[in-house]
């Protein structure tokens, strides 16, 4: 995987196309996505439908596979009694990815996602040094125990974390990417600098980093401070992000040609890899392999 990151950045193939959302998708598919579980939840109740999602992915296009471990750390599991299931839980979620890549016409990557232990829209819930350094080795093992390719930081929202999570990363030996949630002004949610982030993970070794979870109005800066980083660039914006309540509300809505026609741009920028969060589905990945010109 590095070896094609690195290649999309010196302009020597086409940007790797990664997947879309899965929380938001389960739940236009009508499976609930509550907190505190989120995602997991379907992992308990409709692992057929995490499958589907997953083959639908593949079939629109993608080249890379995020499995539905964004929940299942021991932390959130434990809120509704399934803390200890939390090693299996991660393994099913990595199985089904796989199953899915493995089913592909080319070669598909699965990805591992790493989440912040607590709501990622909240950088004041932060847990202390110790646990996050505890909690995020505990993730990762699990995660590379399941078998993924890499493991994917996403929607970093703090320093501290996201540098704890790298640290958990390279310990592990796994490869890893590191995105961050951040606003149009190239700021963390926590209001700390995009810089000082990339600054922070730089020691472990990231493969690439990138932003997501963000208005796809934020990119151009986040992406500018990205390609100074010297690394293969990522980004992957939502269509809004969920409300006080954790629903879901789309506040910058764009049709699938709308996000392709941006996608362009950011190709032309030097993304290295690029997909879509909350609110984008198959129908997005497709329209971005078309505009990466080639077909799923």
């Amino acid at each position: 995987m590095r070896a094609r990151l690195d290649a999309a950045r010196a302009g020597r193939a086409r940007p790797l196309l990664l997947d879309g959302a899965l929380g938001t998708e389960l739940e236009r598919r009508g499976v609930p996505a509550q907190l505190p579980l989120w995602s997991a939840r379907a992992l308990l109740e409709r692992p057929e439908v995490v499958a589907g999602i997953h083959r639908d992915y593949v079939e629109a296009g993608a080249e890379a596979l995020t499995a539905n471990t964004f929940r299942t750390a021991r932390r959130t599991l434990a809120r509704e009694g399934h803390g200890a299931r939390a090693r299996a839980l991660t393994r099913l979620a990595v199985d089904l990815a796989r199953r899915a890549a493995e089913g592909a016409p080319r070669e598909v990557f699965v990805l591992g996602s790493e989440a912040p232990l607590e709501d990622c829209f909240r950088p004041d819930l932060v847990p202390d040094d110790d646990a996050l350094a505890r909690e995020h080795a505990e993730h990762v093992e699990d995660l590379v125990r399941g078998g993924v390719d890499a493991v994917l930081l996403e929607t970093m929202g703090t320093v501290r974390e996201a540098a704890a999570a790298a640290r958990a990363a390279r310990a592990a030996g796994i490869p890893f990417l590191a995105g961050f949630a951040c606003d149009g002004a190239a700021r963390l949610l926590s209001g700390e600098p995009l810089e000082a982030a990339l600054e922070a993970v730089a020691a472990a070794g990231p493969i690439a980093v990138g932003a997501n979870c963000l208005p796809a109005s934020a990119i151009p800066a986040c992406l500018a401070v990205l390609r100074r980083a010297g690394l293969p660039a990522f980004v992957a914006p939502n269509l809004g992000p969920p409300d006080a309540s954790g629903a879901f509300t789309s506040s910058e809505a764009l049709a699938p040609a709308a996000l392709a026609a941006l996608a362009t741009g950011w190709r032309a920028a030097g993304v290295a890899a690029l997909g879509g969060c909350c609110g984008t589905g198959p129908a997005h990945v497709a329209a971005l392999a078309r505009a990466l010109g080639r077909e799923a």
